[in-house]
């Protein structure tokens, strides 16, 4: 990028002037002096239609980063309610470990919080070289401030090239807050990673509504930083036979709390839908939400879950946990049978990667058709009931 220096000298009229910028960019100030406001879109126009030399295009001068100081992947990890390891973990070492490979990086992993559970071999087994851990009473809550300042010290002192954070509610809170401190770049909601022989990372994401995917990369800068979903990538097969270090570091100087912890409340446990082995997903195919029985009838009689579409979410029929696409969850369950679902592309993008896809539908050429191993063509009003009596009737036998 560059912009649009001045040169009031070489201008005569002023009042002119100000009517070069399509988008009404240059205005006189009170004191009589000209200048650019916010609405320049540097287009150049004043420079190709303005007083010869009165304008000036100048690039920024970018000063690059010595990738060859910036080394290896660090994945941020993420701790459940429960304590236990959040499964994204996994995920994200097993992408880490496949992308370092590539280029000879380390993966390390980076825990914080408080009494953390020491499970050295599984981490190892699964892509991780090293584990820098931060275990503290301060940490033991999630306070973005708190863990941005650990990150960033870990970052300055270790410098990964890439730094790797889970899609979830704490990853998009804490991820921006990073990259802020360590004036970087960051691509949200990667759905494919790569990387290149110099170290750039390819993070590839849907953009304009899932109609383009974008490829992004950060030349200039390290590390760099990306969130993903959870349920995008699989976590590696474990090799027993890996080991690394484990390391605790102490704290930065001056890390305070800028929230006290009064009381905790225990939240009722909820079903995701991310975690269902079975997902109903119900469409536009139904014509009023009381009709949706069908579909929770059926999903009851699997064992499995019930999600919609967007449109659904919209008109208030279900619960925005329950959408299934590229603004709602990212799933990948053993069994998705969809019922009444066009197939957008926004859709398909958060569920493509389900192991087996069953489409019922009235229209033989709906998009999600292209992506469904098996698809009922007909009235979803007549197929669900005769699904449910082949699945009891197939019960009692």
């Amino acid at each position: 990028m560059g912009g649009i220096y001045i040169h009031p000298e070489k201008i005569s009229d002023f009042e002119k002037v100000k009517n070069l910028c399509p988008f009404g960019a240059i205005e006189v100030s009170p004191d009589g002096t000209i200048q650019i406001n916010s609405g320049c879109r540097v287009c150049k126009v004043c420079v190709k239609n303005g007083e010869p030399g009165a304008f000036e295009y100048r690039e920024d001068v970018i000063s690059a980063t010595d990738k060859s100081e910036w080394q290896g992947i660090t994945v941020l990890g993420e701790f459940l309610p429960s304590g236990e390891y959040h499964p994204v973990i996994f995920e994200l070492l097993g992408k880490a470990r496949e992308l370092a490979d590539k280029v000879g990086f380390r993966v390390s992993l980076v825990l914080i919080g408080n009494e953390i559970p020491a499970v050295p071999d599984r981490l190892w087994s699964q892509g991780a070289d090293q584990v820098f851990v931060y275990d503290a009473p301060l940490l033991k809550f999630f306070d973005a401030r708190l863990y941005a300042d650990v990150v960033e010290d870990f970052a300055l002192k270790q410098k990964p090239s890439v730094i790797l954070v889970g899609g979830t509610p704490a990853g998009r809170s804490l991820a921006p807050r990073i990259a802020a401190r360590l004036h970087t770049g960051l691509t949200a909601d990667c759905t494919e990673l790569d990387i290149q022989p110099n170290s750039d990372l390819d993070q590839i994401r849907p953009a304009f509504g899932g109609n383009i995917m974008a490829h992004i990369r950060t030349p200039y800068h390290r590390p760099q930083l990306a969130t993903v979903r959870y349920k995008i990538f699989s976590p590696v097969q474990p090799d027993d036979s890996r080991n690394g270090e484990w390391t605790y570091c102490d704290l930065p100087e001056g890390l305070f709390a800028s929230m006290k912890h009064i009381a905790s409340n225990e939240k009722q446990k909820v079903q995701n839908i991310e975690d269902s082995d079975i997902l109903i997903v119900a469409g536009r195919g139904f014509k009023k939400k009381e009709d949706l029985i069908l579909a929770r009838q059926l999903a009851d009689e699997l064992g499995g879950e019930l999600a919609c579409t967007r449109p659904l979410i919209e008109a208030g029929w279900l619960e925005p946990r329950r959408q299934v696409g590229l603004s709602g969850r990212t799933v990948k369950p053993r069994l998705l049978i969809a019922c009444g679902v066009s197939g957008s592309v926004q859709f398909a993008a958060g569920m493509k990667s389900s192991e087996m896809i069953l489409s019922i539908n009235n229209d033989p050429h709906a998009a999600i058709n292209q992506i469904a191993n098996y698809s009922f063509i007909g009235d979803l009003y007549q197929i669900i009931p005769a699904l449910l009596n082949f699945v009891k009737n197939g019960r009692e036998k």
